[in-house]
């Protein structure tokens, strides 16, 4: 029995459970990271007093740095091994986040969102690419949503902290707190295996076999004393771009393009301007961060009600059901007048929203064979940051041009509607396949 098939036949454990863990550390700090920015503009606008547009440009520069990120990241990743850009990507973000707290003016906070953009955009295609390829494949599907729930958690963290530290310590105090978690990088390269796919694909089975034998060790299984190679191994060679352009991926690359343009668009246009939008309706700012913090806290159960449809439902119907949900939700909270609507219609538009991004998570990998999966997800991820880095800004335009809230949430109920209609149409379902069932 070779490697591959060795590993696929363990049932999940608690080595499956620990490597999720240590990823989903990461994932919950690049969410950190990420989700201090929305919490800052409010206070940062004041402050410098920047315009709508200005605010927007900081939201969209760090997409740009993302997606860069996200291209460069992923080849890295299929070259040189998950782990080393796991790892290199997470120093450069926090300690990226930490310069944030010292940016002397607007012009050096860009630069510095720039370069945590780009450790942000390379750490996320690399953290699936790596649980994906160690997880069963019955179970596949519910470990990458859960991976996806602790970006809920590091936005919590995120709310925490603007309601604790920004209304009495500043600005500046919550992005130094953002580079603490640099120091989890010693913890990655101890306990973070390299990935048996990636390993056997550069003819390293030596390295593959110690691991896949300590699971077997770990599972109570017979541990096989013969190393044996997986008939597709080959030593991994440069992937070309127009790969994804060949019969095999065309329409694949297409669909998930659509699919990460469409949700990244709408989840960073929502999120990245909510707490200044509702400051702008006349609340304050302590109480914006409360309100923000349980619509946050919604996103969890979303995250849970994925993982739990995921491999029941589908990929594609439960993505296209919650980014369906998300938009009602998303147009009704831009109708909505009163407080209590607002929490409500915003609460249920995080939980489906999020939701829906656990299962773009889990999709994405599922579609390429080992030797491009982090590169053709990269590339899925980094033209999902093109509609990150226009979100924010076209949002800051139509404030500035006099359009309405109902006006901007309108535009993401739309967007969210047709990139769940493309889903339906033209996905295809991955449900229960083996990884290498696309090699």
């Amino acid at each position: 029995m070779d490697v591959i098939s060795r590993m696929e036949r363990i049932p999940t454990g608690a080595f499956h459970y620990r490597l999720l863990a240590l990823t989903g550390l990461g994932w919950m700090f690049d969410a950190m990271d990420t989700g201090l920015i929305a919490f800052v503009l409010p206070a940062l606008a004041k402050a410098w007093g920047l315009s709508t547009a200005q605010m927007g440009y900081i939201g969209s520069m760090g997409l740009v740095g993302m997606a860069l990120g996200a291209v460069l990241a992923g080849g890295a990743a299929d070259r040189f091994g998950r782990r080393k850009l796991f790892a290199a990507t997470l120093v450069l973000y926090s300690v990226a986040t930490g310069l944030c707290g010292i940016a002397w003016n607007y012009e050096s906070l860009l630069v510095f969102r720039f370069l945590v953009g780009f450790g942000l955009g390379g750490q996320l295609p690399v953290a699936v690419t790596l649980v994906s390829e160690f997880s069963p494949p019955k179970d596949r599907g519910k470990m990458i949503v859960l991976l996806e729930s602790f970006w809920g958690c590091g936005w919590l963290i995120a709310a925490l902290v603007a309601y604790l530290v920004i209304p009495y310590y500043g600005w500046h105090v919550a992005f130094l707190l953002g580079a603490i978690p640099a120091l989890y990088v010693f913890w990655i390269w101890r306990w973070v295996p390299e990935s048996v796919r990636y390993l056997t694909a550069q003819g390293r089975l030596a390295e593959a076999h110690a691991i896949v034998s300590d699971m077997e060790r770990r599972s109570g299984l017979a541990v096989c004393e013969a190393a044996v190679a997986p008939q597709q191994s080959t030593v991994t060679a440069r992937i070309a771009f127009r790969e994804l352009w060949t019969p095999q991926f065309m329409k694949r690359t297409l669909v998930l393009w659509v699919i990460w343009f469409g949700i990244v668009y709408s989840y960073y246009g929502i999120f990245t301007w909510l707490p200044s939008l509702m400051v702008g309706q006349g609340h304050t700012v302590v109480k914006t961060f409360e309100y923000v913090l349980l619509m946050t806290l919604a996103q969890l159960p979303g995250y849970f009600c994925a993982a739990y449809l995921v491999d029941r439902l589908g990929r594609k119907g439960t993505l296209a059901s919650f980014l369906s949900l998300s938009a009602v939700c998303a147009y009704f909270f831009g109708q909505g007048g009163s407080s209590s609507e607002l929490l409500f219609w915003g609460s249920f538009m995080s939980f489906f929203n999020l939701g829906a991004w656990g299962v773009v998570y889990t999709y994405t990998p599922e579609l390429y064979p080992t030797r491009m999966r982090a590169f053709g997800s990269g590339w899925a991820a980094a033209v999902g940051r093109v509609g990150g880095i226009l979100a924010p800004s076209v949002v800051g335009w139509s404030l500035s041009l006099g359009g309405s809230i109902a006006q901007v949430f309108g535009m993401f109920t739309l967007v969210m509607l047709v990139t769940a209609a493309v889903i339906w149409l033209w996905g295809e379902e991955t449900r229960g396949l083996r990884l290498d069932a696309n090699e």
